[in-house]
């Protein structure tokens, strides 16, 4: 579906009943679960979260401790990602689910591929180093702040080269894919919500 089509569709419905679709991208740990949580409840769209659906492919193979909030922080997950890595159609099944997710609209997204491979209403980008990302999963899964680090700066490296192998694209590289882009070092995620928001009302109120 492209752009202009997505236009006519959010024109020819109320604002109660429209086809927004909404990506968030960003950084491992950047807060993108966080910001989606809260325009989902603010505009009644559905969360959908891929890490969470390729959590439950795992526990589909037999991972058990697959729907645990902080899974991909355990070996098990380390054990997965090897799987994961030398078989792309897990990446690719769970990004063909998205893509129709994003098709039927009312929906917010957390993915790391969307942006690049999808056409939803609005892609917003969230940026953040590698030190404040470490903080915030240090107070999030309490863990300590260098074992945090570790594993960020782990999955940065794990998603760059997964997602050039499949979809050719430089992870975090290459923007324009993306409508919005926000800073998690200069703004707090609380002023970053505000902001989403008003983004999200504008673009309804808009169209």
């Amino acid at each position: 579906m492209g752009s202009n089509q997505i236009k006519d569709i959010k024109k020819n419905e109320d604002q109660t009943d429209h086809k927004m679709s909404i990506v968030i991208s960003g950084w491992p740990a950047v807060g993108k679960t966080t910001i989606a949580e809260n325009l989902a409840k603010k505009f009644n769209l559905k969360l959908w979260n891929g890490g969470d659906i390729l959590k439950m492919m795992a526990y589909e193979r037999g991972y058990s401790s697959s729907l645990n909030h902080d899974w991909w922080d355990t070996e098990e997950a380390a054990k997965f990602m090897k799987e994961r890595n030398n078989n792309p159609n897990f990446d690719r099944e769970v990004d063909n689910r998205l893509i129709e997710l994003v098709k039927e609209g009312n929906v917010v997204i957390t993915s790391y591929t969307l942006p690049w491979i999808s056409d939803a209403t609005i892609n917003f980008w969230l940026q953040g180093s590698v030190d404040n990302r470490s903080k915030r999963m240090s107070m999030r899964d309490k863990i300590d702040i260098n074992t945090a680090k570790k594993i960020v700066q782990r999955r940065d490296v794990e998603n760059k080269l997964i997602y050039q192998k499949l979809y050719q694209f430089e992870f975090g590289e290459k923007l324009d894919v993306f409508d919005f882009a926000m800073n998690t070092d200069i703004l707090s995620l609380e002023s970053l919500i505000i902001i989403s928001k008003n983004i999200v009302e504008n673009v309804v109120s808009s169209s």
